[in-house]
């Protein structure tokens, strides 16, 4: 049998060992009789030894048997699948539902479940459906609208429930976030790093924008975009306490933030962007590998998407995202920013 072209695309991701095309086929290498993904970290066989199929199903037809990084996969895959559905039960559902509910759905006890659903997505099932019904208020708290319509919309039986949490799931109040941040007070500043300008700003909760650029001007121009209505309040002495922690933090990223922080987004953004927090100073990951980890498999672009909409710079590290080949790819700051970022923490 002829071996593969060395131009096929299937070995080159074989080479790469491309865990974004895990799914799309399985190689198998004669000398063995074993298949495996093309994201798996085997020994690289020969070329001439190698042939593919387009499904796990076909090579095992042929006689192969799967490796034990495919079995594992089958697993992960079958993990992340009952903790998808999960999702989708609290996404569906008028009211979150229970642990022992989502737990009885998957066929797992409580307890396991639990573990599952908090390794692979970062956030505990409550975690999770409070931020579904935070977002489903934000897409319901247009101006004009009701705040008490929206609440119930969004599922909660008493706006009691959501006013005691809305400044830690909006930042603000409810009407505030209704009206563009209107009556709501925004601290920011505006300096110098290495990587640039930055802008630093915080709410009530904590550090909500780390901004980098060239321009101050546009800096500025892009908070007032996402409080469009709130006050803007130019920094005191003690918010330039922050500012300096901030930048000591960009200049050598080792030894931590010790800041809060005020992370608004949807559920799935939340998600990601928990998982971005869990990579280490001086390593990356692919978009793949977060979107594996988050139990979303096949939302590679959205998981890039996410770290696009990032409003906290090296705070939220989505400069350590990469490509699955290694190289580097947009970031909502530059791409030579990201580039000296991994350079400066390796």
């Amino acid at each position: 049998m002829n071996p593969v072209p060395e131009t096929d695309p299937r070995w080159q991701a074989v080479l790469s060992r491309d865990a974004s095309a895990d799914g799309q086929f399985v190689y198998a290498v004669r000398t063995t009789g074993l298949y495996c993904p093309p994201g798996s970290p085997a020994r690289q066989p020969r070329r001439e030894n190698v042939e593919f199929f387009d499904t796990p199903e076909l090579a095992e037809a042929a006689g192969y048997r799967p490796s034990r990084h495919a079995l594992a996969g089958r697993a992960q895959a079958s993990q992340a699948a009952l903790v998808t559905h999960a999702c989708q039960v609290i996404d569906a559902a008028p009211s979150p539902p229970s642990l022992a509910e989502l737990a009885a759905e998957v066929g797992l006890s409580p307890y396991h479940f639990h573990r599952l659903f908090k390794r692979i997505t970062g956030l505990t099932p409550k975690a999770y459906a409070d931020a579904r019904r935070a977002q489903r208020v934000r897409d319901q708290l247009k101006p004009g609208g009701s705040v008490t319509d929206a609440l119930y919309e969004a599922g909660f039986n008493a706006n009691s429930r959501f006013y005691a949490s809305s400044n830690q799931r909006l930042g603000m109040k409810p009407l505030q976030f209704r009206n563009g941040g209107a009556q709501a007070s925004i601290r920011f500043a505006l300096g110098q790093c290495s990587l640039g300008d930055i802008l630093v700003a915080r709410s009530e909760r904590g550090v909500c924008a780390i901004l980098l650029g060239d321009d101050p001007e546009q800096l500025l121009r892009d908070l007032q975009d996402s409080f469009a209505n709130a006050e803007l309040i130019g920094a005191d002495p003690e918010f330039e306490q922050w500012v300096a922690q901030v930048v000591g933090f960009v200049e050598a990223p080792a030894i931590g933030l010790d800041l809060p922080l005020d992370v608004r987004g949807t559920a799935f953004q939340e998600r990601v962007w928990q998982a971005l927090r869990g990579i280490e100073v001086g390593s990356t990951a692919s978009y793949a590998e977060v979107a594996r980890l988050i139990g979303a498999p096949t939302a590679t672009r959205a998981v890039a998407q996410a770290c696009g909409a990032n409003r906290l710079a090296v705070a939220i590290p989505c400069h350590r995202v990469v490509r699955s080949d290694g190289g580097l790819s947009g970031y909502r700051w530059g791409v030579e920013r990201k580039r000296r970022l991994l350079e400066r923490e390796r």
